[in-house]
């Protein structure tokens, strides 16, 4: 019983912070803007409580929600579950098909995570120390590609999963248009293997935007340049998301 009131806990307290800050919505809609058009399929992987699907609904696109977390999906569900243009795939997305064991964090569901390495470095680093993975809940995994063969190909594919980016990038065997993936300062080699991934894919240029500022840093990079600013980012800069689109 405990553990389920934290669970609602901390979905309320994720709601609150990801749909109740309008400038930050807003943000959001002109950054995506840049990636999606009317009509447009989006991949959201890793769709925790869906501000993301609510900002691509915004710009007129179909939205597949891909989330593993069960108590997620069940607000997904109640949020989206009748929208006709998104379709909720409770799964995970990794290199190749199959079962994993996800650690959960009851407190602060979106930093749960199937990769183990993930949370051996969050553990003891600055920033993070008052994070807690307490349970564990086995989940399917599946593969963008197998997403794209039941869904089609998506414009834009918008990807967080907390140190698994690299392996979901590697059951990607061709490029969309444009992509997203989270990257932290606690994992830099995480984000270097997607960006070498994403080049390998065809991917040549690169932007990023820190934290939840949705907002790029710059102009656009080549892969190098991206690797370089990546590996300059002082450690408190934490996390944010590098896209990467092709011509």
């Amino acid at each position: 019983m405990l553990g389920a009131l934290r669970t609602v806990r901390a979905a309320v307290r994720s709601l609150r912070i990801y749909y109740g800050d309008k400038a930050r919505t807003a943000a959001m809609d002109r950054l995506y803007g840049d990636f999606v058009r009317p009509g447009d399929l989006v991949f959201d992987v890793g769709a925790h409580v869906g501000d993301r699907v609510a900002s691509f609904r915004r710009l007129g696109a179909r939205v597949v929600a891909v989330e593993p977390q069960p108590a997620m999906v069940r607000v997904l569900k109640l949020l989206y579950g009748r929208s006709r243009s998104v379709s909720i795939e409770a799964v995970a997305v990794g290199r190749e098909p199959g079962t994993a064991p996800m650690t959960i964090n009851t407190d602060n569901p979106t930093v749960s995570s199937i990769s183990a390495a993930f949370i051996a470095a969050a553990r003891d680093a600055p920033g993070w120390t008052s994070q807690r993975w307490t349970a564990s809940v086995n989940v399917p995994v599946t593969t963008l590609d197998a997403l794209i063969a039941k869904h089609g190909a998506p414009t834009f594919i918008k990807l967080d999963v907390e140190g698994f980016e690299a392996e979901a990038l590697h059951g990607l065997s061709r490029a969309v248009r444009a992509l997203s993936f989270e990257f932290t300062t606690i994992q830099r080699e995480v984000g270097l293997a997607c960006i070498t991934r994403c080049s390998a894919l065809g991917y040549d240029r690169f932007n990023a935007a820190l934290g939840e500022s949705q907002a790029f840093v710059g102009a656009w990079m080549s892969a190098a340049d991206v690797s370089r600013w990546l590996l300059d980012l002082p450690q408190e800069a934490n996390s944010g998301d590098i896209y990467a689109v092709t011509d």
